[in-house]
């Protein structure tokens, strides 16, 4: 199974990608990003799709993310991927099993906040046309990585009035598409430390794999 999501996709050096910034990009993101940065915290259902016509897969699922500050909860495809900004715990319910890992700042690994909040830092954005978008309030935008084994590229839409990604799709060096619809989005929700830390007590008989 492909561990999960936007989590594993770790950065590391690509090169021969143009250098040219697309200002008004640029500055589209940013807004974006202080918006996202403001709120105190998120939650946001979506759908999922991972696509590869060479290998004739094409799955769907949904999922759910909460999001404060660093600290996320991310539920899709039989996954629960728990991080309170130190640890992560990934709780597979097929084998009833969560490992347990540092998390390493170090490591530039794309985590949800990250992917909400860091445009600029570690993508050259340009704007482009969308011939399937037909809302005019949705702007198109495409990001290279500057860094990158994995991610090729990525493109997303946001709305630009409401400075909100609804979609965004990932392209992988192994002819994958992953494809992220937001399907709601609400900000300021309640939120409690319990939501972002794993009680193996909700889950009997788990075993526990603790890699740290």
């Amino acid at each position: 199974m492909y561990k999960l999501l936007i989590i594993p996709f770790l950065l590391s050096v690509l090169t021969g990608f143009s250098q040219t910034r697309d200002q008004k990009a640029v500055s589209l993101l940013d807004e974006v990003s202080a918006k996202t940065k403001a709120y105190k915290s998120i939650k946001a259902e979506f759908s999922y799709t991972m696509e590869n016509k060479q290998a004739k897969i094409n799955e769907v699922k949904t999922g759910s993310l909460l999001i404060q500050g660093d600290k996320y909860r991310l539920s899709v495809a039989g996954q629960i991927v728990i991080c309170d900004g130190k640890t992560i715990w990934t709780y597979i319910q097929e084998s009833n099993e969560v490992q347990i890992n540092n998390l390493n700042e170090k490591d530039e690994a794309l985590t949800p906040s990250k992917l909400l909040t860091s445009y600029n830092e570690n993508y050259k954005p340009k704007i482009i046309r969308d011939k399937n978008q037909t809302d005019p309030n949705i702007e198109t935008v495409e990001l290279t990585p500057k860094a990158s084994k994995t991610i090729t590229k990525a493109i997303v839409a946001i709305d630009k009035t409401r400075l909100q990604v609804k979609s965004f799709m990932l392209f992988d060096k192994n002819s994958n598409v992953f494809t992220y619809k937001v399907t709601k989005f609400s900000t300021d929700v309640p939120v409690t430390n319990a939501d972002f830390s794993f009680n193996p007590k909700q889950y009997p008989g788990v075993e526990v794999i603790d890699m740290r």
